[in-house]
């Protein structure tokens, strides 16, 4: 297998990146309608048009309002979900168990302690977009404070998603080269930010799923005092009661 096949079959969208350049307005079509869906792999598309943007054969501007802004609504649309969902998506999260359970229980808590620097963190966390925005909205986070959140966060992820393929491009005129710089980096950033995380609800959460540690009692041996003894008081004759 090379090394073509082997990302396209890791990214399912990465057959598309080939029709980006000289696609005019279909290719920011192409890079919205992959982006809306959660879960949906691209990042061979996002990096192949920061190398398009970087030769000048794509708008940076439109590729980043494109992609930043197809985000952004499937993070309400995602954050509207869970709202409707309410109580039944934490059950089925408890049920489920696994990481993603116990992701979801931890983002509940965190997202009204730390509200948008922990929106903007959680994107950049494996399916972190997703399990986010369903949390967040059965948690009854605030839908303004959200959107607001979910822009900055949507405007970070996107500036580096591109950004990596946009450094390819400008310091590699080999685009297989470019788009290999770029997937590095980006592979770079997911591990990076996975290693955070764990490390935070390592730190901030108990899984789910774990058992609540018992701590033993505490036992006091009893203290044994002494019977105090009490001398008889001998009575005196003249009160000895008197025969009949």
């Amino acid at each position: 297998m090379d090394i073509a096949s082997l990302v396209t079959w890791v990214d399912v969208t990465s057959g598309l990146a080939g029709n980006l350049s000289g696609a005019a307005c279909w290719a920011y079509a192409v890079l919205a309608l992959t982006t809306l869906p959660p879960l949906l792999p691209n990042n061979v598309l996002l990096i192949t048009s920061g190398v398009l943007a970087a030769r000048g054969e794509m708008s940076i501007v439109l590729v980043v309002l494109s992609v930043g802004g197809s985000a952004l609504l499937g993070d309400l649309l995602i954050h509207r979900c869970g709202r409707l969902l309410g109580d039944r998506a934490r059950l089925g999260a408890v049920v489920a168990r696994g990481r993603r359970g116990e992701l979801f229980e931890w983002m509940s808590g965190q997202v009204h302690r730390r509200g948008i620097p922990f929106l903007v963190g959680v994107r950049f966390l494996p399916s972190g977009r997703l399990l986010g925005g369903l949390s967040a909205g059965a948690a009854g986070y605030p839908l303004g404070r959200f959107a607001a959140g979910a822009a900055l966060a949507e405007l970070v992820w996107t500036a580096c998603s591109v950004g990596v393929g946009y450094f390819g491009g400008a310091v590699s005129d080999d685009p297989v080269r470019s788009v290999a710089v770029g997937l590095g980096l980006s592979l770079a950033l997911g591990v990076a930010a996975s290693l955070a995380q764990r490390r935070t609800t390592g730190r901030l959460a108990v899984p789910v799923g774990s058992a609540a540690r018992t701590v033993p009692a505490r036992t006091v041996p009893a203290r044994t005092v002494p019977a105090r003894t009490v001398p008889a008081r001998a009575v005196p004759a003249s009160d000895a009661p008197k025969g009949v």
